[in-house]
């Protein structure tokens, strides 16, 4: 069957709801003259005049239910169970709204022949509902099979025959029928295999072999099943570690679209859908209560964790929510992304350009703003840049703190919120060290503040911050590898950025001051099996398509990370994702002064010597700071 370029693009374009209003009325006065000949046969003509006011009600009544149940405002070319239920509704209204008026019409209508009348309206609604279903099959059938453009036929796999699995074959069938093959669900439940399911057999996991990939030419599997944790997900994409194919994930219903799920909808399964966690339970209550009509200052705003903080006031009646940080360029991006939210919910946001480092501007948005709470998220975190520029990272990391810190107490602000890291335990590197100090300093200002709250979170990496590992494999896989990682050994924490920021709220609320909390990170992850993963998820094979290539510890790194160093210990809180650290103190003299002397620090000498004793200081600050792989490994030789 040939249909013309031309037809094809009037038929792709949606039919005028009007147009769909009157042929469904049109057949329905058609399926009325023939439920008349049907029903009166040779007494036609008899019978005129007792059913021309049946049938003006009738259409009537049909025209009223159609508009109603607006059975004419559907796709037709996506005509579904639900779009057949609402015919049916519509017609079923309709003929009982009929037949009330046909008793009524009895009083003046008394002959015999009314009966046939009855019947007549019976007919009518089974040949006006068959006709009106019995058309946009046919029209649904022949802009799939004739129309529509069809991509490469792909055979899939469902993994999970569950009502999820179901709605995804439906989802994939009807928008492109000739397009999406099912050749079988898959799932654990023995008692469902070897039946089928709408058509489609149900297999065991164990079937889902390479042999059975190349013999079926599968191209892909979805794994379909709702609320789906990490641990099961992870299970299930290592039953098919062996497999070279793509492997997709349906979303969770409450993201579909008007709870209907679209075939474009499903993704690539990512590595952050195997790491992320079972759900927080917050305390919500308790951050509204502490950030409700407050004037909340962020730091480091337009960075990964500053932002998502920012992202999370949103959602809470600040008073004023100021947004500092000295990136132009990524604190514009923010602006623009959170434009229309601001304006949408009312709320009183200040993006400010200012440099920690700097004493004036910092006086500056203190005295202007005058925040009720501080969360101080700005920071230098990349271990290697800070291992070659340890002025950088002193200056930001311990004066920019020092700074904020300072003028939360001067100005009474009530909380102070620092950011801490993973890395200032048992530091190894510039990074974690100067962070230390930091931790040190805030802990050091929380015992002589009688009217701020000073308080630390501290946690591990999180996933699809700058610089974080997974960006950097995503970007190696596209540029066909080789992944790079430093030690086979080496392990980290990972965490979403949007629990953590959760996590840091939380703590803001509940904490007196003077504490260090400590997120429950779960377990560590290999990097290397992390490297092998992203592969695999890519559809690719290690090592055949990709190569993974150690290339060793960079200056400061350690294998594996802490949150506690030795001697610490915690103890819980309401929240089982947040523990109190018992850390150990500074029992350096002269603390401050030692402090005031780092920071102001001048450069003498070459740049080597001039980083030399700066991170000499650092170490007289914090005893357990031990370099590995660095420079300055020969400081803790002279030690």
């Amino acid at each position: 069957m040939k249909i013309s370029n031309s037809l094809k693009q009037k038929l792709k374009q949606q039919t005028p709801r009007w147009i769909v209003l009157g042929i469904d009325v049109l057949f329905t006065i058609i399926t009325f003259f023939i439920s008349y000949f049907v029903v009166w046969q040779s007494d036609w003509q008899k019978g005129l005049d007792v059913t021309f006011p049946v049938f003006l009600f009738t259409i009537a009544f049909y025209c009223l239910s159609f508009t109603y149940f607006k059975i004419y405002r559907g796709f037709v070319r996506y005509t579904g169970l639900v779009d057949i239920l609402k015919i049916v509704q519509a017609n079923v209204i309709a003929f009982t709204l009929s037949q009330i008026a046909f008793f009524a019409l009895r009083v003046s209508y008394n002959t015999p022949f009314l009966q046939r009348n009855f019947t007549l309206l019976v007919v009518h609604l089974l040949l006006t509902v068959t006709l009106l279903v019995f058309l946009r099959i046919v029209y649904k059938y022949l802009y799939e099979f004739y129309i529509q453009p069809h991509a490469r036929n792909r055979n899939i796999l469902i993994y999970g025959a569950g009502s999820s699995g179901i709605v995804t074959l439906n989802s994939l069938t009807t928008e492109n029928p000739r397009g999406n093959h099912i050749v079988a669900f898959v799932d654990d439940n023995k008692k469902l295999h070897r039946n089928r399911i709408n058509g489609v057999k149900v297999i065991s996991p164990s079937k889902v072999t390479q042999e059975y990939i190349n013999l079926h030419h599968i191209d892909e599997i979805i794994i379909s099943i709702q609320n789906i944790g990490a641990k099961r997900l992870n299970s299930i994409i290592e039953k098919f570690d062996d497999l070279t194919i793509p492997i997709k994930i349906v979303p969770p219903i409450e993201k579909w679209i008007n709870g209907d799920l679209q075939a474009k909808q499903i993704k690539q399964v990512n590595i952050e859908d195997l790491l992320i966690r079972t759900p927080i339970k917050l305390k919500k209550d308790s951050i509204k209560q502490e950030v409700n009509g407050k004037v909340v200052l962020v730091t480091g705003a337009a960075g990964s964790i500053g932002s998502e903080i920012a992202r999370q006031l949103f959602n809470y009646n600040c008073k004023r929510i100021i947004l500092l940080d000295q990136a132009e360029s990524d604190l514009y991006d923010l602006q623009q992304e959170c434009f229309h939210q601001i304006g949408a919910n009312n709320l009183d946001v200040e993006f400010v350009i200012g440099d920690i480092r700097n004493p004036n501007r910092v006086e500056t948005v203190f005295e202007g703003f005058k925040p009720d709470i501080v969360f101080h998220a700005a920071a230098y975190k990349h271990v290697p840049l800070m291992e070659d520029n340890p002025y950088e990272a002193v200056t930001t990391n311990i004066k920019g703190t020092k700074l904020v810190a300072d003028a939360a107490a001067r100005f009474g602000v009530q909380k102070f919120v620092m950011v801490s890291s993973d890395k200032a335990v048992n530091p190894t590197n510039v990074m974690g060290a100067t962070k230390r100090v930091a931790e040190l300093y805030v802990s050091h200002l929380a015992k002589k503040s009688n009217s701020t709250s000073f308080v630390i979170t501290r946690f591990g990496n999180v996933l699809g911050s700058n610089g974080s590992v997974i960006p950097l494999f995503r970007r190696q896989i596209m540029n066909g590898g080789p992944l790079t990682v430093t030690n086979t050994e080496v392990t980290r924490f990972f965490m979403t950025i949007p629990e953590a920021c959760q996590l840091v709220l939380e703590a803001g609320a509940m904490a007196k001051g003077g504490e260090i909390y400590v997120f429950d990170m779960g377990d560590p992850i290999k990097i290397y099996d992390l490297a092998k993963r992203m592969i695999k998820l890519s559809g690719l094979k290690y090592p055949e398509d990709i190569d993974i290539k150690v290339v060793g510890l960079r200056p400061g790194e350690k294998i594996y990370e802490e949150l506690l160093a030795n001697g610490e210990d915690t103890q819980p809180t309401h929240n089982e994702k947040i523990l109190i650290a018992h850390i150990r103190e500074s029992e350096v003299d002269n603390f401050d002064e030692k402090i005031d002397e780092l920071i102001s620090m001048e450069k003498k000498g070459s740049q080597v010597e001039f980083n030399l004793e700066l991170v000499k200081r650092i170490k007289e600050l914090v005893a357990e700071y031990i370099s590995q792989n660095s420079l300055f490994t020969e400081l803790d030789d002279e030690k």
